[in-house]
């Protein structure tokens, strides 16, 4: 009997992508605060999961793995004179929350191989 290691370990695999592409974008977001324009954007994560959940269970995760997350532009909640749409509190918040989920899904990934090499071993 094979074990089909995306099927084993299951969604984690792909959230801890979306969560790394999250964070690229959520530092650029950081690193542009003072750029006059800049539109800071993100990813709608709950979407993007469904997306590729979808893709997956359709057996198309091999071929559309590289597919470019859709981003969204982020509303300001107070403008700036600029056109700069980056608020420092909410990007910072935004990544913390975001490396918090992270490590949560690189937790349960770890359980979760080990829970596998465990069974391999036959404990």
């Amino acid at each position: 009997m094979s074990i089909r290691v995306k099927e084993a370990l299951g969604v984690h695999i792909r959230a801890l992508d979306l969560r790394m592409q999250r964070s690229e974008i959520l530092a650029a977001n950081l690193a542009n605060e003072d750029t006059p324009g800049f539109k800071a954007r993100d990813v709608d994560f709950a979407g993007e999961m469904s997306r590729l959940n979808s893709a997956f269970s359709m057996q198309l995760m091999a071929s559309n793995n590289a597919q470019a997350s859709e981003l969204k532009y982020r509303v300001p909640t107070q403008p700036s004179q600029d056109g700069n749409s980056v608020e420092l509190s909410v990007e910072q918040a935004e990544f913390s929350r975001n490396s918090m989920d992270f490590q949560t899904s690189l937790t349960f990934l770890s359980m979760k191989v080990r829970g596998i090499k465990q069974a391999l071993e036959g404990r």
